[in-house]
């Protein structure tokens, strides 16, 4: 039986009756919220995380969060800008190990008694002023007067001054990739004396002619989602939902990109309505390439460029901006590092893309071998390291391939120029022209051929691999040609720059070309069955044919009459090996990653009307003098200054 109350010893009930009387019933201060509150796991933490407003020249405070090792002193600074939330961006989890805290990427800066730093840039999350997409340089494409140019100087001054950041040695690198990346590349315009060293990765730097939003002229449906999820709030956003699971259905029956913005709200967005007022290329997308802005005030900072060589967003800055440079006379401070990685890989693990797997974690190897020595020798005194001119992975052999000069072979001014290899008569392709005559295949807007095996969902997580899919989804529909050579018996080694150079004609007045190089696996693997006879792309892009003679001032093209289409295709550092064939395929809708041109001329394909769709017969030629090739960077067994690991 329980006792009661009136049978405990007089000692316990004394106790009882104390605690009763001492116990607080209301907080002291009225709040159950303390002004402060210091978890043990924070104050006893290997580091000390600070969150300041540095105020710019024009006296917008920008949030920035910066993470000092503990006891930390004469250490070096690694800034990175960002849109996208640096709280976040500098918190994987909570943990009293910096190591923990920080993002897998920053181990290596951790690990050396790096200071880290992530700020908001201006207009986002906690940071004051107003948000513009890739915010020009002050110009005619900025009427106010700051940048990112600006924001990055004044915060390095900042953080380089004693009095704010006592633990540093007052040098800074920069580092970041996509957007991150663009930040990276702003602050090189114009640099901070105390920017001693920058990696951009991946970096956005010309929007039109083939980061993010076109593709020479083809827009990027796959990238209209993110309009609205950072452009529709100053905090994290989620873009509207597509309705069906089927993206290629979602996209295809509502019509037009202008379409698809009504219809999610993108139409409110000031972002979308600039971008869609601009379907060409003049001077609101050319005065925004970095890449010519380097060009014309090129920087003394050591940069090292990073770029996929299967980067599903960011394929087109990073070797831009490192070609413009070298072409400025700045070959002793620009190198290059091209991977076997999708978008931003390189802040992950990079041991495999797709079904592909890589020899070791070759986004580690990037991060340990190549930016951390980089790093180490302009922040903090060395050891000295001087990077490769170009490090590109061999795709196909599975190792680093380092070159004293790159392109290996080009169109003009290299050692090895580009060696043409022809559309032949039966399907056939050869470094020889064929037959002279041509092959047709109708184009219809209404069954375009889809970048993935349906259904296609931009959410289903094959987004950052699609690039390195199998092409065989499409050898064989009507509406794609596809050209191979008989199998190889000797070794064809390609490092640089292919071009296609299509001649072809159409009944409509306007059209894309996609043009693919792909390996073709022998038809049998004892060791990896599904992987015989796989079609790898190692190099595909779309042209908007409106723009053959001038990306500024499109023109509809001639029906029936046979025109030129030469565009350059992304980098390659691969070996076709004796057993493989090579391939070209060659199609014009490539859907819903690119928006459907209507086949007939119109003057803003982003307003295009249903009525304005229409199938056209495309018929690419051959042989003679308007013989189809692609122009394939064919390259000795051991080109000159080829060093490999």
């Amino acid at each position: 039986m329980k006792k009661s109350l009136m049978f405990l010893p007089l000692a316990a009930l004394m106790f009882t009756a104390a605690i009763a009387q001492d116990a607080p019933v209301w907080p002291a201060s009225g709040n159950d919220i303390p002004a402060k509150f210091n978890p043990p796991i924070t104050a006893n933490a290997d580091y000390i995380k600070r969150e300041v407003e540095i105020p710019m020249r024009d006296g917008v405070k920008l949030h920035t969060v910066i993470v000092i090792p503990r006891n930390a002193t004469n250490a070096p600074i690694v800034l990175t800008r960002t849109p996208y939330h640096a709280d976040a961006r500098a918190k994987r989890s909570d943990s009293p190990s910096m190591l923990s805290t920080l993002p897998l990427a920053d181990e290596i800066f951790v690990r050396n008694g790096y200071i880290r730093v992530y700020q908001d840039i201006r207009g986002k999350y906690k940071s004051e002023g107003n948000y513009i997409v890739t915010r020009p340089v002050i110009g005619a494409l900025n009427p106010t007067k700051v940048d990112h140019t600006t924001d990055a100087y004044d915060t390095i001054d900042w953080l380089v001054n004693k009095a704010n950041l006592p633990q540093s040695n007052g040098r800074v690198g920069m580092i970041g990739s996509s957007y991150e990346g663009f930040t990276v590349v702003m602050a090189l315009l114009h640099p901070h004396p105390a920017l001693k060293v920058a990696a951009p990765q991946s970096p956005m730097i010309d929007g039109w002619m083939g980061d993010d939003w076109f593709h020479h002229g083809a827009f990027r449906l796959a990238n209209i989602g993110w309009i609205g999820s950072q452009t529709g709030y100053k905090g994290e956003g989620k873009a509207p939902p597509s309705g069906g699971y089927d993206d290629y259905d979602n996209f295809r029956e509502v019509g037009s990109a202008s379409e698809w913005a009504k219809k999610s709200g993108y139409d409110q967005l000031p972002a979308w309505e600039r971008m869609s007022q601009h379907p060409a290329y003049d001077e609101f997308w050319s005065g925004q390439a970095l890449d010519k802005l380097l060009a014309k005030s090129p920087s003394d900072v050591p940069t090292l460029w990073e770029q996929g060589l299967w980067d599903q967003e960011d394929m087109y800055g990073a070797i831009h901006s490192y070609e413009s440079l070298v072409k400025a006379g700045k070959t002793a401070n620009n190198f290059i590092v091209m991977g076997p990685w999708r978008h931003s890989q390189i802040n992950r693990v990079g041991y495999e893309l797709g079904p592909f797997k890589w020899n070791g974690d070759t986004a580690a190897q990037y991060r340990e071998d190549m930016v951390l020595p980089f790093f180490n020798h302009y922040l903090k005194d060395g050891p000295a390291f001087t990077p490769a001119p170009a490090a590109i992975y061999n795709t196909s052999e599975n190792h680093w391939d380092y070159f004293k000069s790159w392109p290996a072979a080009c169109e003009a001014g290299c050692e090895t120029p580009l060696r043409p290899i022809y559309m032949q008569d039966d399907d056939g392709l050869g470094f020889g022209k064929g037959g002279a005559g041509g092959d047709s295949y109708v184009s219809d807007p209404a069954k375009p051929v889809p970048h993935l095996p349906r259904p296609v969902n931009f959410g289903d997580g094959r987004w950052g691999d699609w690039l390195v899919q199998d092409q065989r989804s499409y050898d064989g529909r009507p509406d794609v040609l596809s050209y191979s050579t008989p199998v190889l018996t000797a070794p064809v080694r390609v490092s640089g720059v292919p071009m296609a150079d299509i001649f072809a004609k159409t009944t409509g007045t306007d059209g894309d070309f996609i043009v693919k190089v792909i390996d073709v696996f022998p038809a049998e693997d004892a060791t990896d069955p599904k992987m015989g006879g796989y079609q790898l792309a190692i190099s595909q892009d779309i042209f908007r044919g409106r723009y053959r003679n001038s990306f500024a001032k499109p023109t509809a093209i001639p029906a029936n009459q046979v025109q030129e289409y030469k565009f350059r295709l992304p980098a390659v550092n691969h070996v076709f090996e004796p057993g493989h064939r090579i391939m070209i395929q060659i199609q014009s809708t490539q859907f819903p990653v690119y928006d459907r041109n209507p086949q007939k001329f119109v003057p803003n394909i982003f307003y295009a009307k249903k009525a304005d769709y229409q199938k056209a017969t495309i018929t690419v030629m051959r042989g003679g003098a308007n013989a189809s090739a692609v122009l394939l960077p064919v390259v000795p067994e051991a080109p000159a200054g080829l060093v490999r690991r």
